[in-house]
């Protein structure tokens, strides 16, 4: 799909982005080692997605830009297009990755601040700041293009007047298109993330083993070290009976399968009504101790309360059929599911 022609500020695209950690006590980075020579000119522009393709398949690598050579004085531009990406709602519900091509033709101030040169080694300590320049070419008025360095300051970063430059940029928006999905419109309906990890797994492969493996021709022994199941924790259900849960429930991929973090893509999910999770409730508070089992799940359910953030409980819909238990308090908890639970929860 393609865009308008109404202008834009870059402050509403997000330019640089900023995660804050902290600060580096020492050591500062400096500005970035550049590739010798000029920079390299391109006959003619013809689109983002042509001289980009790596924007929409993930975020572009952090500090990619500020490697390449710096402007000089041979290249006289007259436009800068920038080439993004941002999550955009689907009118029907659910989210698409969209990739942005945008165009300044005022861009004076752009290009003194990107003729400025890298400033010298910071002499205290630099923030921890994660600023990422976005991807940008300059066009000069045959149509040729290059992508500039970014000067940095002495820190390693984007210097503070290539930032404000770009932050004075009035955007028109060339074209937009959908490059995948972020969310599915049935996962937004109810109100599930579009992927979730299988915290079961997580869990086993990085806690104590909740069982004691059998010795050979003896038969399984079970025997938690995780913690208390929810069988053993008076009774009572992981979730409060009267409290609105929403089940979530996602499909294991066979690539994703015996990861360490098996991704998961949302399967179908709802809140479901207050008989069905008593029902449920009263199924995994008589949960018993997980058995010993390395069957990796091709679907898990997640539970939790629909209006507030609290427990989490994740059920093994196949393979080992196992039930974690991650409080808002203390530590998890494993048990194991029965054909009673996964029923309920398919």
């Amino acid at each position: 799909m393609s865009g308008g022609s109404g202008g834009l500020t870059a402050a509403a695209i997000a330019v640089v982005g900023v995660a804050i950690a902290g600060c580096v006590p020492s050591g500062s980075p400096g500005p970035p080692a550049r590739d010798g020579g000029p920079p390299r000119i391109v006959e003619r522009w013809t689109s983002c997605a042509s001289a980009a393709p790596e924007v929409g398949a993930g975020l572009p690598v952090p500090g990619a830009a500020t490697g390449l050579p710096l402007l000089g004085d041979t290249f006289t531009p007259v436009a800068a297009v920038l080439c993004g990406q941002e999550a955009r709602q689907r009118p029907g519900g659910g989210q698409d990755l969209v990739v942005t091509e945008r165009r300044a033709d005022e861009v004076a101030a752009l290009v003194a601040a990107l003729r400025l040169p890298d400033e010298p080694p910071a002499r205290g300590p630099c923030t921890a700041d994660l600023v990422l320049p976005p991807w940008l070419a300059l066009v000069n008025e045959q149509g040729g293009w290059l992508r500039p360095g970014v000067p940095a300051d002495g820190c390693g970063k984007p210097r503070a007047e290539v930032r404000a430059a770009l932050g004075g940029l009035r955007l028109t928006t060339v074209s937009t298109r959908a490059v995948r999905e972020i969310e599915s419109a049935e996962a937004a309906a109810a109100g599930c993330a579009q992927q979730w990890s299988d915290m079961v797994a997580v869990q086993s492969a990085s806690g104590p083993s909740p069982t004691r493996a059998p010795s050979a021709g003896s038969p399984p022994t079970q025997a938690s070290s995780v913690g208390p199941s929810p069988a053993r924790a008076g009774g009572r259900p992981p979730i409060a009976a009267d409290v609105a849960v929403r089940l979530c429930v996602y499909r294991v991929p066979a690539r994703e399968q015996g990861g360490a973090k098996p991704a998961g893509e949302f399967a179908y999910g709802r809140v479901l009504p207050p008989e069905r999770w008593a029902t449920v409730a009263r199924a995994l508070a008589a949960s018993g101790p997980a058995a010993a089992c390395a069957t990796p799940a091709g679907r898990f359910a997640l539970l939790r309360p629909a209006r507030t953030a609290g427990v989490e409980v994740y059920v093994e819909l196949d393979g080992c059929q196992r039930v974690l238990v991650l409080p808002t308090a203390g530590g998890p908890s494993l048990a194991q599911a029965d054909r009673t639970l996964t029923d309920l929860l398919t």
